[in-house]
């Protein structure tokens, strides 16, 4: 299905932008920081020290930010070879039974990535085994917004917030929560987006959470092309 299928309102149609144009500045940030780095290297023996761990966070955020966008494009592969040979009782009750599932897992993916970052940032974890049942409590001695990347160095314009989450001491490099914030904040996109896909599920909307068979689709279309020849 085509991402325009669920952006027809004016609000959704400015997500849906916002969304493709990250991915592509994204993309295009990795594609520039590796294109100077090689020329700096192989044409005046130099290059950008911080080149590598930048393009591995932006492949990292690309890889977060693009696993919700292909919930919402319901472009993920699956098999559905169980659902194509049963009623289609069945093959609704399974699809709901799928997403489900996918609910849950999205929820234990949030809490895993907000534990991990609030490490980073100063903020208390969750508590439960599973599923968050509450927040922790705090302790000084738990305060890891000091911890910095390897690389990168601090902008100055990230300089404000030193004095709020760093107690004024200055940061060489810039703080690990910044870039490990597309943890928690991705998962929370995937939770959004397979609620959505679910409840399209539920109204009838939207038959399944993968996408159609693709070769069978790429066939068609080159039939298509074959028969406007």
């Amino acid at each position: 299905m085509s991402s325009q299928t669920y952006t027809g309102s004016a609000l959704g149609r400015v997500v849906n932008e916002i969304e493709e144009t990250a991915i592509a500045l994204i993309l295009g940030l990795m594609t520039i920081i590796t294109f100077v780095n090689v020329v700096l290297r192989y044409g005046f023996n130099t290059g950008l020290i911080w080149g590598l761990e930048a393009t591995s966070f932006l492949f990292a955020w690309l890889v977060l930010f693009g696993v919700s966008y292909a919930v919402k494009v319901t472009a993920h592969l699956g098999v559905d070879a169980v659902l194509n040979i049963v009623s289609p009782g069945a093959r609704r009750f399974l699809s709901l039974l799928a997403a489900a599932i996918c609910v849950a897992y999205a929820v234990l993916l949030l809490k895993g990535a907000w534990d991990y970052w609030a490490n980073f940032a100063n903020l208390p974890q969750t508590t439960g085994r599973w599923f968050p049942t509450g927040l922790e409590e705090m302790k000084r001695t738990s305060y890891r917004s000091w911890y910095e990347v390897t690389d990168i160095p601090m902008p100055d314009m990230l300089r404000w917030i030193e004095p709020l989450i760093n107690n004024g001491e200055a940061y060489e490099k810039i703080p690990r929560f910044i870039p490990y914030f597309m943890l928690p904040f991705g998962m929370l996109l995937l939770l959004v987006r397979v609620v959505q896909a679910s409840l399209r599920l539920v109204k009838g909307t939207q038959d399944s959470l993968i996408v159609s068979h693709e070769a069978e689709d790429a066939v068609e279309d080159v039939a298509h092309l074959n028969r406007e020849d």
